[in-house]
C-alpha cells in the first residue's frame, strides 16, 4: 500500500499546536477510557467486509432507489457489529450521549433508515412500556428482529401535539383499539424508515373511550407483514421523497383505515385502559412526551457534533487554501491567516465546545430528574421540559448560523 502523504500545509500547522492534544481529545470523548472504546468501535466498524469504497460508484452518481438500498446493506452490516459490540461488553451506552459510535456517519453518508429504530422507537419502549410489554417487544426490538420507527408527526401539526388527528378509540366488546385517520392533513409525516424499511410504528394518536378524549399516546403498532414485508390491510404507508441531506433516511407517510390493535399494544407505563375501557390517568401528562424529551435532550450533543465536524472541514480547507497576493513578489497566504476567516472559524469552534458542555449538563439534569420520577417525584419535570425545548431550538439555530458562515 502506497504511504499516505499530508499536505504540508496541514503538517506546519500542527506543529504549530500550543496544546495537548490527547488530553483535549479525552476532554471532548469524555475521559481516556471513553476515547479507547471509541477508538475499539471505529477499527471493528471499519475493518468489516463490505464498507470498502475502493472501485465504488461515489453516491452522488447513483440513484435514489440504488442509494436507499446501499445503506441498507451497509447499516445491516454496521449494525451486525455493534449489536455483538453490545452484547461482549453488556452495555447500552448508545441511549446517551457519546462518540464511540459516531463512526456510523461514516459509513453510511447521509443518514441510516434504521435511525429511528434504535434513537426513538427502542428508547420508547424502554420508557414508556410497562415490564410484561417490555419483555415482550424489547428483545425483539433489541435483536432486530423487529424494525420500527416513531410516527408522531403529522401532516397537519407538528410541534402542537394537543392538535394531533390520528384518533385511537376503544372497542371493549373486542378489547381492541381502533387507530384511524379522519382525514389527509391527519396522516403521519416524516418519520425516517417508514416509507420501506420498518414493519412496527409507536404511533401517537388522540385517546377516545366510553365517548371521551384523554388526549395523546402512544400506541405500539404492526404495519407490515413481518413475512412479506406488505402493508397490513388499513395500512396506507410510502415514501415522500428525497431530502437534502437525509437522502437515505427514507422519510414517510402512514395513514390507517379503522386499523385495530390489542388494548395490550398501549404503552400503560403511565396512563392505562382496562378492559371495560376505564381510563386510568397517569400521575403527569407530560410523561406521555417521554420519548421527545429525551431526543430533544440528546439533539443538543448531537448539534455539538455537527457543529464541529464542519468546523473541522472548514480550519482544513483554510489551511490549504492560498488565495490573494497583499505583497507583490511574495506567496499567497493561507486564508486561515486573514483575521477575518480566523473570525468565522474561531467562533464556529468555540462553539461547538460551548453546546457540548451544555448537552451533557442537560443530559446528567435529565437522568436525575428521571431518577426522581421514578421515585414519584415530578417536581423537576415541568423545567427540564422546557429547558429541552429551548436548548433544541436555540443551539440548532446557532449552529447552523456557524456553518452557514464557514
Amino acid at each position: 500500500m502506497a504511504e499516505q502523504k499530508i499536505c504540508e500545509d496541514l503538517v506546519k500547522e500542527r506543529k504549530k499546536c500550543s496544546f495537548d492534544v490527547q488530553e483535549l481529545t479525552h476532554l471532548i470523548d469524555g475521559g481516556p477510557q471513553e476515547t479507547k472504546e471509541r477508538r475499539e468501535v471505529e477499527n471493528m466498524v471499519l475493518s468489516a467486509p463490505g464498507f470498502s469504497t475502493k472501485n465504488e460508484v461515489p453516491e452522488e452518481y447513483l440513484s435514489h432507489k440504488e442509494r436507499y438500498e446501499n445503506a441498507v446493506r451497509k447499516s445491516c452490516i454496521l449494525y451486525e457489529r455493534l449489536k455483538e459490540y453490545g452484547q461482549r461488553h453488556s452495555t447500552m451506552d448508545a441511549f446517551r450521549p457519546t462518540n464511540k459510535y459516531r463512526v456510523t456517519f461514516g459509513v453510511v453518508k447521509d443518514i441510516t433508515p434504521f435511525m429511528l429504530h434504535m434513537g426513538m422507537f427502542v428508547p420508547t419502549i424502554l420508557n414508556q412500556s410497562e415490564p410484561e410489554q417490555m419483555a415482550e417487544w424489547l428483545p425483539k426490538a433489541m435483536a432486530m428482529n423487529i424494525l420500527g420507527t416513531y410516527a408522531q408527526t403529522e401532516l397537519g401539526h407538528g410541534t402542537f401535539l394537543r392538535g394531533l388527528e390520528t384518533t385511537a378509540t376503544y372497542d371493549p366488546s373486542t378489547e381492541e383499539f381502533i387507530i384511524h385517520s379522519p382525514n389527509l392533513t391527519s396522516y403521519k409525516w416524516w418519520p425516517g424508515g417508514l416509507a420501506h424499511t420498518v414493519n412496527h410504528c409507536i404511533v401517537v394518536a388522540q385517546l377516545y373511550t366510553k365517548g371521551e378524549c384523554y388526549g395523546v399516546h402512544p400506541f405500539f403498532v404492526q404495519i407490515r407483514d413481518t413475512e412479506t414485508h406488505m402493508p397490513l390491510p388499513g395500512v396506507k404507508v410510502g415514501e415522500i421523497g428525497p431530502k437534502m441531506g437525509f437522502q437515505t433516511a427514507n422519510n414517510g407517510f402512514l395513514g390507517f383505515d379503522h386499523f385495530r390493535i390489542p388494548r395490550t399494544n398501549m404503552l400503560m407505563k403511565n396512563a392505562q385502559v382496562l378492559k371495560d375501557g376505564t381510563y386510568i390517568k397517569s400521575k403527569n401528562e407530560k410523561l406521555a412526551y417521554g420519548t421527545m424529551v429525551f431526543v430533544r435532550v440528546l439533539i443538543v450533543t448531537d448539534v455539538a457534533y455537527e457543529l464541529s465536524r464542519a468546523a473541522t472541514i472548514a480550519v482544513r480547507y483554510s489551511a490549504v487554501r492560498h488565495q490573494s497576493q497583499p505583497k507583490p513578489g511574495e506567496p499567497e497566504p493561507q486564508i486561515l491567516d486573514y483575521v477575518t476567516q480566523q473570525h468565522k472559524l474561531f467562533i464556529g469552534v468555540a462553539t461547538s465546545h460551548i453546546f457540548r458542555v451544555t448537552g451533557n449538563w442537560l443530559w446528567n439534569s435529565y437522568s436525575q430528574t428521571i431518577k426522581d420520577v421514578g421515585k414519584g417525584n415530578m417536581d423537576q419535570l415541568p423545567e427540564l421540559h422546557a429547558l429541552a425545548c429551548c436548548l433544541k431550538a436555540v443551539c440548532s439555530r446557532d449552529a447552523t448560523a456557524r456553518i452557514e458562515e464557514f
